[in-house]
């Protein structure tokens, strides 16, 4: 592709029909850190995560009294308990609103690349609305710990989305109470067992920071767990134990295990919150952290099988930064690699922005756009792991997935009509690298809305 292109395609989410390709890539790229708004107008209007917490404990407690009536009534329990009440729908409703917000404010976006940059760290720090608790959170996730961020350091989105609900909820960090705090002895006591729980310290190594087979041990993740104990959600239960000032992020010392860690040689003897915090402020800057950032920037960037040389100095700049995230992006832009690459698959999302980006759609209601990022097989914030979506071709590219694209292209172009003509749009789309191929299969077509599904469906819309 031209560097036009590549900017429009690889670095952004796909150019627009009647917009020209950037005379300037680099400048055009690097003018989009000062016009990124963080908080546009379509997630102003949503409820924030405070409100979404409340939501989930009313949820619960409906959940709790069907169990209840069930039990009353004599009835099968697991039949009349299974049914989500109206609290439940309303998380459900709060999911469907996000995603219609994520893919307007994607689709209408002025500065794509750092729209892509917020997709790339919320898959980054993925959380799933596979969990009950999460589904109304997801979307709150992004908006208030990943944008407010993309243009600031590392270890400040780091600190945010530990410490942000939907995290601690989805990895059952709100569940975990140290065995030795004054909660955990007292519970020992009555015979219950109140456990520690170490899913957000081991993901947080080996997904968000470190990677895998960096050198941390298991003894590192139970350390790093029992200084996360007492970091829950406020606003939950109705105890005052676990109710903070405000219903989001809470530190409950009852439940914070004492004394002092030792985590990858480092040892930390802060009391209460700010244990863990400190923590956390070490592997925001830890050199195996760098080359993790730097391999996944690489990959998503470059190719499938990142370039070592993009990787070194990516590497090279966070460390030298501290983990300042613009001044990765802009080895990014600058680095020959990411331009003169071979080009990446699209995944389902980012197919689906580009073919509707090109065919002018500016709105797709929530609903729509939810059931179609599933039939197209990847779900918006619903990953089967914390490792997010996978960023090669391998997991996007086979006969279904690619058929499923087919019968979506048809629909978008006959969605979009006759009015838009297929030849030209491919010319702005792919300014001097469309194939003979694709250019001839165009031409041949027996209508205008068959030669606009074939645009949509060619290779060249499937890559960027």
């Amino acid at each position: 592709m031209q560097l036009g292109a590549v900017a429009l395609n690889r670095f952004g989410l796909g150019g627009k029909g009647g917009q020209d390709a950037p005379a300037d890539p680099h400048a055009w790229l690097l003018a989009q850190f000062d016009r990124f708004d963080p908080h546009p107008s379509a997630i102003s209007a949503l409820p924030a995560s405070d409100r979404l917490i409340v939501m989930l404990r009313e949820a619960r407690d409906d959940q709790k009294e069907r169990k209840a009536d069930a039990r009353t009534q004599g009835g099968d329990l697991k039949a009349k308990a299974a049914g989500m009440g109206g609290p439940y729908r309303e998380l459900r409703d709060a999911y469907v609103a996000a995603v219609g917000a994520r893919t307007a404010i994607a689709l209408g976006s002025d500065t794509p690349f750092i729209e892509r940059l917020v997709h790339f760290w919320a898959n980054h720090f993925a959380v799933s609305v596979d969990k009950v608790a999460t589904v109304g959170l997801a979307g709150a996730f992004e908006f208030e710990a990943i944008r407010p961020h993309v243009l600031g350091h590392f270890r400040d989105m780091l600190s945010a989305v530990e410490r942000h609900p939907a995290m601690l909820l989805y990895l059952d960090q709100a569940e975990s109470v140290g065995p030795d705090s004054p909660l955990g002895t007292r519970a020992a006591r009555r015979g219950r067992q109140r456990g520690l729980n170490e899913n957000l310290a081991r993901e947080i190594m080996e997904l968000h920071t470190l990677g895998v087979r960096s050198g941390y041990s298991q003894a590192d993740v139970t350390e790093f767990a029992r200084a996360l104990t007492g970091w829950t959600v406020g606003g939950l239960a109705k105890q005052p134990l676990l109710q903070g000032p405000g219903p989001r992020f809470w530190f409950a010392a009852p439940i914070h295990e004492p004394g002092s860690r030792t985590i990858i040689g480092m040892r930390y003897g802060q009391s209460g919150e700010g244990q863990a915090q400190a923590v956390l402020d070490d592997l925001a800057v830890h050199p195996a952290t760098a080359r993790h950032v730097a391999t996944k920037l690489a990959r998503h960037f470059a190719a499938d099988d990142p370039p070592p040389a993009l990787i070194a100095k990516l590497e090279h700049e966070f460390l030298r930064t501290g983990g300042d995230l613009p001044a990765l992006y802009r080895v990014l832009i600058e680095a020959p690699e990411t331009w003169h690459g071979a080009p990446k698959f699209r995944t389902p999302w980012e197919w689906s922005l580009a073919a509707l980006r090109a065919t002018g759609v500016a709105v797709l209601p929530g609903a729509t756009a939810a059931g179609a990022f599933t039939q197209l097989g990847q779900a918006v914030w619903k990953p089967g792991s914390p490792a997010g979506y996978d960023d090669i071709a391998a997991s996007w590219a086979g006969p279904d997935a690619l058929y499923r694209r087919v019968e979506v292209a048809q629909r978008i172009a006959q969605r979009a009509g006759p009015a838009i003509d297929a030849r030209h749009l491919a010319g702005e789309l792919f300014p001097g690298s469309l194939s003979e191929t694709t250019t001839s299969a165009i031409a041949r077509a027996e209508s205008g809305t068959q030669a606009l599904a074939l645009l949509l469906a060619s290779p060249e819309m499937m890559r960027r």
